[in-house]
């Protein structure tokens, strides 16, 4: 059954949990943004599946249907599961925006997001990353759900990550980045 009636009155429950908490509590903003970005993330994998995009030798739609699997740690880990993100994805993802790094010119400015369809996407697929980390941060400073240094950092480099693939899909189709004029 796809609804329960249980959270009619604004309510819901977290893993392990026993008691409602209110839907517009910073938990569940938090576990609401993380849910945003996994779920725009498979419109990515969708759409790196189909332009082909590759990372060294590896799918750019595996790489990011690991870091969906790899959010719903997340998810677990501030709903109250034991389980957290560990040091090793955080040194699996700087190695891949290392990777595409090494394809791309250096970051001298800002750039104004567009270009390919796919970048663009990716761009915003990077601010929702952003949104999700802030919240996870504030839950975590109210001390309602204490998260990992490890699941912290793995939040941050994603952001990084999809502003390498944004800058990776503008670089393979030839379109050069715009910086912006401040006129």
């Amino acid at each position: 059954m796809l609804y329960t009636r249980k959270g009619d009155n604004g309510t819901t429950k977290t893993f392990g949990c026993d008691q409602r908490i209110s839907k517009s509590s910073i938990i569940a903003e938090a576990l609401g943004s993380l849910d945003e970005i996994n779920s725009f993330l498979g419109f990515c994998k969708v759409k790196a599946r189909k332009e082909k995009l590759v990372v060294g030798n590896i799918k750019g739609d595996q790489i990011i249907h690991d870091v969906q699997k790899n959010l719903f740690i997340v998810q677990a880990e501030l709903a109250g599961a034991s389980m957290s993100i560990d040091e090793e994805k955080v040194k699996e993802i700087e190695t891949i925006i290392d990777s595409i790094e090494k394809e791309l010119p250096p970051i001298k400015t800002f750039f104004i997001s567009g270009g390919t369809e796919l970048a663009s996407i990716f761009d915003i697929a990077r601010t929702i990353s952003r949104r999700a980390e802030r919240r996870v941060v504030g839950a975590t400073e109210e001390g309602k759900t204490p998260v990992k240094k490890f699941t912290l950092a793995y939040l941050n480099r994603l952001s990084s990550l999809l502003y390498a693939f944004a800058r990776l899909a503008n670089h393979k189709s030839g379109i050069t980045e715009e910086s912006p004029d401040y006129k």
